[in-house]
């Protein structure tokens, strides 16, 4: 009797801690099913009302800022009044952004011409151009977790992060790059800072974090371009992208007066601070619910709608997010499931959602908000498949720190390669020492190796 063949073994997907991760398997016709009717069910009324509230926030805060912080004796209080009056309104400002992210998917009401005006209105005082915003954000919906249609915070691979980082000569295999993934804290401060306040209109006018369009540059990937040859727009789409610069250049205009009127750095100080922690808050929030040492993404033979929209996570920023952010850090997981939930049926939908997605259901409440920021950005660095399930379509987020306890990238310079790591090590310096000093660079790459037991590289 001829012995049963053994069935093939699934192969393993293994997260950047060595978390063994298994692909999603619920329906969404599952999800919908086990949400309550009245959750999507959007009120003009209370939508509204949301509105009114936060412009209410935000005339209060300016009335109570001119009227009393000028009175405050002494330099010092003055200054920290300032502090805390811009750090408050940026708040505000970013709740106002998130109640035109509800109109854009249409969560604000089902009246399509009401969240067009409510949307273009409360963006256009942000200098977000709504429509061209609401378009290109659809299509990050539609394709979530796929790095090959995904529109926001697509990862890089391996070979594209060592790449853009260290020149285009440059080998994805060699250990000396281990060092380079260890930036100095300081620098790597540097840079978050730089990011949070310009990312969000690095997006706008260079489409930074998105996709490459096959290398197209220029004109062609600005949000606020109508040429027919964009990368994000059709042609009968072209109007309302016009439309929506013409609300941000009103409201260029009218902070042009009100600085001539009332002094341009009142107006720097009442609106252009806050609206720089608009910028923070923006990129922060998203960054922190697509990219996790968790999170999974997908090529576009693997990727399904229901995978790619569970491929987020919820955190947790207590009142700030509940109150003034309109729960959108704690109920993402649920938004990007069904994104026409008004917010504040967020919360009731997700209890639901949960039963059904199980394990696959993901949440971070226990990390700092700003702990996770530092922490993902210092390590989630490119995705790609787990050794021995190549080919599968499955990425998870790697770096090159070679620490003890994360899952180790593919295919570094290991023993029997030293003749290709020293052909390579001449290339490779030349590619790296415009932005490092090489006595440095040899001294960390030889600590990296000797971490990781690996030979290390000549000096030549």
């Amino acid at each position: 009797m001829a012995p049963a063949t053994m069935a093939p073994k699934e192969p393993k997907h293994l997260d950047l801690h060595g978390n063994e991760f298994e692909l999603p398997t619920f329906t969404m016709k599952e999800i919908h099913d086990a949400i309550p009717p009245h959750c999507f069910k959007p009120s003009v009324l209370r939508s509204m009302a949301y509105v009114v509230r936060d412009y209410f926030y935000l005339s209060t805060l300016i009335y109570l800022a001119v009227t009393y912080i000028p009175l405050l004796p002494n330099v010092y209080l003055r200054f920290a009044a300032w502090v805390a009056y811009t750090t408050v309104q940026g708040f505000v400002f970013t709740g106002i952004w998130i109640l035109a992210h509800e109109c854009g998917h249409g969560g604000f009401s089902k009246h399509k011409k009401l969240n067009y005006t409510m949307g273009l209105i409360m963006h256009s005082f942000l200098l977000v151009p709504f429509h061209s915003w609401r378009i290109s954000h659809s299509q990050h919906h539609k394709a979530t977790g796929n790095i090959d249609k995904d529109t926001a915070f697509v990862p890089h691979t391996r070979e594209s992060w060592v790449k853009t980082n260290c020149g285009q000569n440059a080998k994805t295999n060699m250990i000396e790059f281990a060092e380079l993934a260890e930036d100095s804290p300081i620098v790597a401060l540097w840079h978050d800072i730089v990011h949070q306040l310009f990312g969000w209109p690095g997006y706008l006018l260079c489409n930074l974090t998105g996709q490459k369009y096959q290398g197209q540059k220029g004109l062609k990937i600005m949000h606020f371009y109508f040429g027919e040859d964009s990368v994000f727009f059709k042609k009968s789409e072209l109007p309302l992208i016009m439309l929506s610069d013409l609300g941000v250049a009103i409201m260029i205009a009218g902070l042009v007066v009100a600085g001539q009127i009332f002094g341009s750095w009142n107006v720097i100080v009442l609106w252009g601070v806050p609206w720089l922690w608009v910028n923070n808050w923006i990129v922060a929030i998203t960054f922190l619910q697509h990219t996790d040492a968790s999170m999974p993404h997908y090529d576009n033979k693997t990727w399904t709608f229901a995978r790619g929209a569970t491929a987020t996570i919820d955190r947790d920023l207590g009142f700030i997010d509940t109150h003034l952010f309109h729960d959108i850090i704690g109920t993402h997981v649920c938004h990007h499931l069904v994104s026409t939930i008004p917010f504040y049926h967020a919360g009731e939908a997700s209890i639901h959602i949960k039963k059904v997605m199980g394990q696959h259901y993901k949440a971070d409440t226990k990390t700092g908000f700003w702990t996770a920021f530092w922490r993902n950005q210092r390590a989630c660095k490119f995705v790609e498949e787990t050794a021995g399930a190549e080919g599968s379509g499955v990425y998870m987020y790697r770096n090159l720190f070679n620490r003890a306890g994360e899952t180790q990238p593919q295919k570094l310079a290991v023993e029997g390669r030293k003749d290709e790591i020293k052909e390579g090590k001449s290339s490779m310096a030349a590619a790296m020492a415009s932005s490092r000093n090489l006595d440095a660079r040899r001294r960390l790459s030889q600590s990296a190796q000797l971490r990781a037991n690996l030979p290390l590289l000549a000096d030549g």
